[in-house]
């Protein structure tokens, strides 16, 4: 078994169970990419053992903190098994479920979400790389499924000196990225009282955003409970929010007054909202699809002189790391002046900020220069997190990356 030996007093973090151990912790040893390897502190004290990166600046990543842990194929049995049975005790209105996020279930590098009877898979990490095989046999067997597509195409991989990797592990044609010989990429998931559907060969993340499965609906509850009548959803992608809206001024009984003007720079994702709103029974009239540069539209809206009892921002990730941070402050700021100045006074804002390398601390300064700088004060009303199946553990807050927050701009 190799060893890494760490620098003295780097091993403070290990000791309050963090799973990463960075490069410039260690001060010897190695391995190969994903082998196991025992971690010590600078006296040889046993640490951990970890899955070695040889490319990554997170060099390490924790499987286990107990030195009688053998790390092997019943480990991972063992640990997707654990995970998918907390699901069980998880409120998930929804057939779509996040069933294995990362360092917060014991797997750093693994993300398994199941949509309906098909698991999607994404190895982001060397030591889920080197064990992929064992990790979708535990899968498939814990859930007792038959269907696996891997949808290991995202750019930290990179950092790991991985390549990209797509296509069907299991149960279709290995490696068919295609349908045409193998189960069908385009699937449809329940989500509370809507339908939604999603393509898991093409869609963003493993093929959905899960993750805002109860924001969505708390907006469906804002919107039925104070009444929104025209409301615009920025940044739409395929239209959760836009259904959910809808779905509130129906029930409210206001959706023959109401509309839904929605805003994405992506034209197939437009397409599939539109197909959303269909698909649950509203009025297309009821909605408009804008294939637009979000602050350019805001711009004009502001020219224009319209005004929206609700909005939502929830943009693509602006800081995958601390060290954007500044820079994506700035862009955080710009559209949620723009948004807050084009609420009516006593309308709601949803803005959110899925970039890991923004604190809520820092997102809730943000959104409080905005509104500083638009000359608009509002009350904040609650604040937004990722679905419980999206969980952050206690000792690992970097797992809390997205951050939302619902204010109302004062009369």
């Amino acid at each position: 078994m190799k060893t890494l030996r760490l620098r003295p007093g780097k091993e403070r973090s290990l000791l309050r169970r963090h799973p990463w151990i960075f490069e410039s912790a260690i001060a010897k040893g190695g391995g190969d990419s994903g082998e196991t390897v025992r971690v010590e502190s600078h006296e040889g004290q046993f640490l951990a053992w970890a899955a070695y990166s040889p490319s990554s600046r997170i060099r390490a990543r924790v499987w286990s903190f107990d030195e009688a842990q053998r790390i092997d194929a019943p480990f991972f049995i063992a640990s997707c098994a654990r995970s998918i049975i907390a699901r069980a005790r998880f409120d998930v209105q929804s057939d779509g479920v996040r069933l294995v996020h990362g360092e917060s279930d014991g797997l750093p590098g693994l993300i398994v979400d199941r949509y309906g009877d098909t698991l999607v898979a994404q190895f982001t990490s060397a030591g889920t790389e080197r064990w992929k095989g064992v990790i979708a046999d535990a899968l498939l067997r814990e859930t007792g499924l038959t269907k696996l597509y891997e949808r290991s195409d995202a750019s930290v991989r990179a950092l790991e000196g991985l390549e990209p990797a797509t296509g069907w592990l299991r149960g279709g044609p290995i490696g068919m990225v295609g349908d045409s010989e193998g189960p069908p990429l385009e699937l449809t998931i329940n989500e509370h009282q809507w339908r939604l559907t999603l393509n898991i060969a093409e869609g963003h993340k493993t093929g959905f955003y899960l993750d805002q499965r109860d924001s969505r609906k708390r907006f469906a509850d804002y919107t039925q409970r104070l009444g929104f009548k025209h409301v615009l959803n920025c940044f739409c992608y395929t239209g959760g929010f836009s259904v959910a809206a809808l779905a509130g001024m129906r029930a409210a009984g206001v959706v023959a007054d109401g509309h839904v003007t929605s805003i994405d720079s992506s034209g197939p994702a437009l397409e599939r909202a539109r197909t959303h709103v269909a698909l649950n029974g509203f009025d297309p009239n009821r909605a408009t699809f804008l294939d637009a540069d979000v602050n350019a539209s805001l711009r004009q809206f502001l020219k224009e002189g319209q005004r929206f009892d609700a909005i939502i921002l929830d943009p693509p990730k602006f800081a995958p790391t601390a060290a954007h941070a500044e820079r994506a402050a700035r862009a955080y700021k710009d559209i949620n002046r723009l948004a807050l100045q084009l609420l009516t006074p006593g309308g709601v804002l949803f803005t959110f900020s899925c970039s890991g390398g923004i604190s809520a601390d820092l997102f809730h300064k943000i959104v409080a220069s905005a509104g500083a700088d638009a000359g608009v004060d509002g009350y904040i009303m609650e604040r937004l997190g990722g679905a419980p199946d999206h969980p952050m553990t206690l000792e690992f807050p970097e797992g809390e990356y997205l951050k939302g927050l619902v204010v109302m701009r004062k009369g």
